[in-house]
């Protein structure tokens, strides 16, 4: 019994020291703050940034109550094996070990977050998916994989929303884009980053030859504050036209949809799915604003990586994964080498193992 009370106390220490690298008190303190603008009476009467305060309230409570949930049951775990210790008994001993490994595993899911460090982690995202060459077989890949991230954002219970879609000629998409609303939706899913290859007998193949097809998933952490990007209205080239997405009758008779193209990177971002042309330009300068964010971000690195004699390959078409369904099946990640047999389960949103993996390999 005393060697498992010494694990708890461990444990308990590890929880303490984690406390405070994820800054939990910070967070209780931006919580409370959040609640006392939820009480204001006008709080309601902007819907938009109140929906927003509320759910990032909501993030921060369920963060905080597990936290302060594993604190107290490590506490109390603590003193009832010191009363076994006084007074035996097999039963009580017997749940009171289960209870010490249910609360490991807890503990682990928790400190899962501390490979959430990076700068735009807790950020939400801005993720793109594009087919690669290869017509009707690589758009339906692509949207393969649309449905798999989706599917975990789903799991996640973040919220999505599609900002472009351009849809393949028979089947699939050639690409579409969607923002990600979600504590550390970033910092998740920035593992899925790069070309995804698919091995598979094609389905839009009469003579069921076996296909390998290529797609790319960009994704970008969503910049809150876009002041920090200073863009010159100058630089860009900003077309309206008919949207084709989601939204009703009306979408498709106005040029409600935005193109904006800034001019001295070439960078271009389209939106069509907003509701009015004011939208879809507001959302496109958040996203390329993003765009530049990150591309400053890489040159600085590159500078940094220049001046310690390093060179690394930073390209974004980089093959990431693998994920073959015939002749064998198997899903292989090139950058942590984790693998699984279990590619049906990856392509429904099973992600965790694999971005976990991910995240453990930067640190390694």
């Amino acid at each position: 019994m005393s060697d498992v009370i010494k694990k708890l106390s461990d444990l308990e220490g590890r929880i303490e020291s984690t406390w405070k690298l994820l800054e939990v008190d910070q967070i209780i303190a931006q919580m409370h703050g959040l609640e006392l603008e939820m009480q204001e009476q006008d709080f309601w009467s902007d819907q938009e940034n109140a929906k927003k305060v509320s759910k990032k309230y909501e993030e921060y409570k369920d963060e905080v109550e597990k936290w302060i949930h594993i604190k107290k049951e490590v506490h109390e775990l603590i003193e009832l094996g010191h009363d076994l210790e006084k007074e035996p008994d097999e039963t009580m001993e017997k749940e009171f070990n289960e209870k010490v490994e249910q609360i490991e595993s807890q503990f682990e899911g928790l400190e899962f977050f501390m490979l959430l460090d990076g700068v735009h982690d807790k950020n939400n995202a801005i993720v793109s998916v594009h087919a690669g060459s290869g017509g009707t077989e690589a758009q339906d890949w692509a949207e393969m994989l649309l449905r798999m991230v989706l599917r975990y954002c789903e799991k996640k219970g973040w919220a999505t929303t599609i900002l472009d879609e351009s849809r393949g000629t028979e089947a699939g998409i050639k690409s579409t884009v969607f923002r990600v609303e979600g504590r550390y939706a970033y910092g998740h899913l920035k593992s899925e980053h790069g070309t995804h290859r698919l091995v598979r007998i094609s389905p839009f193949d009469a003579e069921k030859m076996r296909h390998t097809s290529f797609a790319l998933i960009e994704v970008i952490p969503e910049i809150e504050d876009s002041d920090e990007i200073k863009i010159d209205p100058k630089d860009l080239r900003v077309d309206t036209f008919m949207s084709g997405g989601h939204g009703g009758q009306s979408v498709n008779t106005t040029y409600s949809a935005v193109r904006i193209v800034h001019e001295p990177t070439g960078i271009t971002v389209q939106c069509q799915n907003e509701r009015s042309q004011l939208q879809n330009k507001e959302t496109a300068l958040k996203i390329l604003a993003s765009k530049l964010n990150l591309l400053k971000e890489q040159a600085e690195k590159k500078e940094q990586e220049k001046l310690k004699g390093e060179h690394k390959n930073a390209e974004w078409g980089n093959q990431i994964r693998s994920y073959v369904l015939h002749p064998y099946k198997m899903v292989k990640d090139l950058r942590s080498k984790y693998e699984t047999q279990d590619p049906e389960a990856v392509l429904d949103g099973e992600l965790d193992l694999l971005i976990e993996a991910y995240l453990r390999n930067l640190k390694a």
